[in-house]
């Protein structure tokens, strides 16, 4: 059980996705929205009472569900010793602007993991690419306040404010590409064809899966070829991949590709990779397992995500791992891989932005960044 160091709680420090968990951000589901619809996102669900064009705050009852599975998920890791901070929701249902744009609504502060990444002593506030999304960082900056001030050696470091015009997106995206059949989608994924154009850097950081010096960067809907190229000039002392999956609505790369420990990575059977990544890997002697069938074959009512979630889990070190509860079959997989498995029910978090990973940001892992790929292979 890894136990949090009095001297370290408030340090930043995390390299990786394994390392010995002691700090970590859990979101809150209050005032989360259906946003209302902009370039990069519309929601249609008539059947749950937001046809195209709506937006509204999520049900009270589903909130209510959703905070209970957060704040039991809270109390589980404060009782394994891991200190646990909690973000200040904002009133999202109000509209938002720059001298560019209007925006009718925010959307959340739920998924942590979206904004902002912590890469060694550094956090990093990610641009975001969502305009309902642009002020969401306020949710935690009293947090990243309250760290920077108690630790001297922290970067606090936020990538350039993106103007989010409609420069920055492919006009009519979403009509044209729904329309596509599934082998031009994925062609479209791999010449990075998406909604995103390369008119400034755009990236979440759920985007990012951090293997010591070595970041893999997904290209997907959130992120573009210029984020990821302005990442590898921030981080010069990483090596920063640009990667992608055949994954016809890539969004956020931990519900596809999850490092487990220092040579296990857990893949998405549906979301084929790149063989470039998967020849690296292999040289490097990492092992890469297809993750366990998700149990649930749809995502709740509301919910943006995918079944996939199933795989969305929270490494607290490199022998134990939170996973959804209902996710039998992954639990066992993992049981099998050799983890100690603490199940966690969070399916009613699902509508509110993600899953387990998504939902919490570690601030601190007892760790040093080491070079996990010693060996270079074609473009890695």
């Amino acid at each position: 059980m890894p136990v949090a160091h009095q001297g370290d709680s408030m340090k930043v420090n995390a390299w990786n996705e394994w390392d010995p968990l002691t700090h970590v951000i859990v979101g809150r589901a209050d005032g989360t929205m259906v946003q209302a619809p902009e370039p990069a996102v519309f929601r249609d669900w008539p059947e749950e009472g937001f046809p195209r064009g709506t937006h509204g705050p999520l049900p009270e009852a589903m909130t209510a569900a959703a905070n209970e599975q957060l704040d039991h998920l809270a109390r589980v890791l404060e009782g394994r010793g891991i200190r646990v901070d909690r973000p200040r929701p904002l009133d999202f249902s109000q509209p938002v602007a720059t001298p560019e744009w209007s925006q009718k609504s925010m959307f959340g502060a739920m998924p942590v993991r979206d904004v902002l990444v912590t890469i060694g002593n550094e956090l990093l506030e990610a641009t975001m690419s969502f305009r309902s999304r642009w002020f969401e960082y306020l949710a935690h900056r009293p947090l990243i306040e309250s760290y920077f001030r108690a630790d001297p050696d922290m970067r606090w470091e936020a990538a350039p404010k993106p103007r989010l015009t409609e420069a920055s997106y492919r006009e009519g995206f979403w009509d044209a590409y729904d329309a596509l059949p599934p082998e031009e989608k994925i062609a479209r994924v791999r010449r990075g064809e998406l909604l995103l154009t390369e008119a400034e850097p755009l990236f979440d950081a759920a985007d990012i899966a951090r293997l010591g010096k070595d970041l893999f960067v997904q290209r997907s809907l959130a992120t573009n070829a210029a984020g990821i190229r302005w990442l590898r000039q921030h981080l010069p002392d990483h090596r920063v991949h640009g990667v992608t999956f055949e994954n016809a609505h890539p969004m956020h790369i931990d519900a596809t590709w999850v490092p487990l420990r220092p040579g296990l990575v857990l893949h998405c059977a549906e979301r084929p990779a790149e063989e470039e990544l998967l020849h690296h890997l292999k040289v490097n002697d990492w092992q890469v397992v297809q993750a366990a069938t998700p149990q649930r074959q749809a995502a709740p009512p509301l919910s943006a995500c995918s079944r996939w979630l199933s795989m969305n889990v929270l490494v607290l070190d490199p022998g134990t791992v939170c996973v959804e509860a209902g996710e039998t079959a992954q639990i066992e997989q993992l049981y099998a891989l050799g983890f100690d498995v603490v199940p966690v029910p969070f399916w009613d978090v699902a509508p509110f932005g993600g899953g387990l990973h998504c939902a919490t940001l570690d601030i601190h892992r007892e760790g040093m960044l080491q070079d996990y790929f010693p060996k270079r292979s074609g473009r890695f």
